[in-house]
């Protein structure tokens, strides 16, 4: 049921709107930009869980980090309103941005295929280096996506729907054959679901497997929304208030469903996999209403606006500075293991931050430093950094 509605958000937002082709192959989407500041901000607030708390803990509330009341709720919430949902919206702007990326190689007289693969050749060799200091690196599964990417971005819309939806919703099939192959006391999720042993085929397959079928769907789904100009922001409000209204229902509700049931089991091993299902078959329209709630709201977001796009243009960079932030603090700083309400203070400090020395960067730099040796690499070319 859950994913048929997911299914019908998805058409409605797409044959509602219209397609925009007025605009030059040039032009920046400032709207994509302070998108992709929310979502790498957002992204932390579970990211910084695994740092802090460990993989365990990330999986699962009752593994660590959840002493008191008030830090499971913190948990709870985290999982209902942030667990997938900013990735989602991250992986919806890497297909747009994929997109975006070969019209204006095409623009400018290149090949944009070649350089698009080149481009995301680069991009995985950053993620593996990323992934050696820490595994929850996403640029790898991002990289290997981008080719089925660029392949599929001459499909119809609905094609790409249906294949983005079908994608993602192949990570539930496999949740109840990996959950099915857990033996007593959680034999086989190992570090998974905090217990002893190891992680066994099945699950390891389904861990691996969600990954990218998530973010391979979520991607083809960007390329459509992008073609009919709802990233941009360009549609009718009342189409982002409905996406808002349906979207965010359906999310939020399927989501907390995943937690009553799971805390109705006592976070029992017997639905450590299958407990994640709801929070997956609701990530499509909780995306869908970030987006919304984010367009709707940027034109009164004041001074904020140009800092948000700011940590959007240098999302790669912050992306990473997270990560040495996140690992530097919590493996050479602190000895201690931080409650979850705490690490909410560590995500609202890293917000500030991030969003003051962007826009103090790109005040002086036109690129990020990570950005700026991205495209040096892609272009093979030195381009002036300094404003």
């Amino acid at each position: 049921m859950a994913g048929a509605s997911t299914v019908r958000t998805v058409l409605h937002v797409t044959q509602t709107a219209t397609i925009v082709s007025d605009r030059p192959a040039n032009e920046r989407i400032a709207s994509l930009d302070v998108i992709r500041g929310v979502a790498v901000l957002g992204i932390l607030l579970m990211n910084v869980v695994s740092f802090g708390l460990g993989t365990s803990a990330y999986f699962n509330i009752d593994a660590g980090g959840s002493d008191s009341s008030v830090d499971r709720g913190v948990g709870v919430l985290g999982e209902v309103f942030a667990d997938q949902k900013f990735m989602a919206v991250f992986s919806l702007l890497f297909g747009a941005g994929i997109v975006l990326f070969h019209e204006r190689a095409v623009a400018k007289g290149r090949n944009g295929v070649a350089l698009s693969l080149w481009r995301n050749l680069l991009l995985l060799g950053i993620g593996l280096v990323h992934s050696a200091l820490w595994d929850g690196d996403v640029l790898f599964v991002y990289a290997l996506c981008a080719p089925a990417v660029i392949a599929a971005r001459r499909l119809g819309d609905r094609t790409l729907i249906g294949l983005g939806v079908g994608a993602v919703m192949l990570s539930p099939l496999l949740a109840l054959v990996a959950q099915a192959s857990v033996g007593d006391g959680g034999a086989g999720l190992g570090e998974y679901w905090g217990v002893a042993g190891d992680i066994n085929d099945e699950v390891g397959i389904w861990l691996l497997t969600d990954f990218f079928v998530r973010a391979l769907g979520l991607m083809l789904i960007g390329i459509v929304l992008y073609r009919r100009g709802f990233l941009a922001g360009r549609l009718d409000r009342s189409l982002y208030r409905r996406t808002l209204l349906a979207g965010g229902a359906i999310g939020i509700v399927v989501a907390a469903a995943g937690q009553v049931w799971l805390a109705a089991a006592d976070f029992d091993p017997d639905v450590a996999v299958v407990a994640s299902i709801p929070n997956t078959i609701g990530t499509i329209p909780a995306g869908l209403a970030i987006v919304s709630v984010i367009l709707l709201m940027i034109d009164r977001l004041g001074s904020m606006q140009a800092r948000f796009a700011a940590v959007g243009r240098m999302a790669l960079t912050n992306y990473l500075a997270q990560t040495v932030v996140g690992l530097v603090l919590f493996e050479v700083f602190l000895d201690v293991v931080p409650g979850r309400l705490a690490l909410l203070g560590v995500v609202a400090a890293v917000w500030a931050a991030q969003l003051y020395w962007s826009s103090w960067w790109l005040a002086r730099y036109r690129y990020g430093p990570v950005e700026w040796a991205w495209r040096a690499a892609t272009y093979r070319t030195l381009p002036p950094i300094r404003r």
